[in-house]
């Protein structure tokens, strides 16, 4: 295989196993109406490249605060389709002291990289907590999160097979992982909450990070 080649793989898996910061749909406990049972949002930043995605959440009739939902985040680009990442889980406020709230999320998901060399696809797993202060008109909170990608499946192209025959496609687990630290803050105001994220994204080893280790979200949710 040529340098070359080589190179653009090594870049391109580097590339997909990036796309893992923790994004999950915020919420402000506080502003949550006991009527709002359903919650939509959209949101748009840096997640390794500009990304934009929308969710959907909907609130249990539990005693304790549960929202289940589902997201789909894709980078910016020519093809809407062709990068993706999907998930699905639910959050919980799992501890209140007055206006200090902390919350835990748990979602599974799955994402698609393609590129003329090789095409992935990876399910995995996302845990994450958000622990802070929150009022019924503005919040601020602390969040980290690990997002790990559990089987990967490569696909390569013949453009690549052309420089080296042997190389394989196929389910490879495990792969990677990332831990990601942060900071939010957000103002509410009616039915709409709008937030603003902000942190730092590091490999599991702990020793390597993205060509950009930064993340960034700017986002919106609509509460009926």
């Amino acid at each position: 295989m040529s340098k070359k080649i080589m190179a653009r793989l090594v870049f391109s898996i580097a590339t997909f196993c990036c796309l893992t910061c923790v994004h999950a749909q915020n919420i402000n406990w506080q502003s949550l109406g006991e009527n709002q049972r359903d919650i939509v949002n959209l949101h748009a930043g840096w997640d390794y490249s500009m990304s934009f995605g929308a969710a959907y959440g909907h609130k249990l009739t539990t005693k304790l605060p549960v929202v289940l939902g589902l997201a789909y985040l894709s980078p910016a680009g020519k093809t809407l389709f062709d990068d993706l990442k999907t998930k699905i889980g639910g959050q919980a406020e799992v501890a209140r002291a007055g206006n200090f709230s902390a919350t835990i999320r748990l979602q599974g998901n799955f994402r698609r990289y393609d590129n003329s060399l090789v095409r992935m696809a990876s399910f995995g797993a996302e845990l994450s907590g958000t622990a802070g202060y929150y009022r019924t008109r503005w919040f601020v909170a602390g969040e980290c999160g690990f997002d790990k990608a559990i089987v990967t499946h490569l696909k390569h192209s013949s453009v690549a097979r052309e420089d080296f025959p042997e190389i394989q496609n196929g389910w490879y687990s495990p792969t990677a992982g990332n831990f990601s630290f942060g900071v939010q803050a957000g103002l509410s105001f009616s039915v709409y909450d709008y937030y603003l994220k902000l942190g730092r994204v590091v490999s599991q080893d702990f020793k390597t990070t993205p060509m950009i280790p930064f993340y960034f979200e700017l986002g919106m949710n609509a509460r009926f």
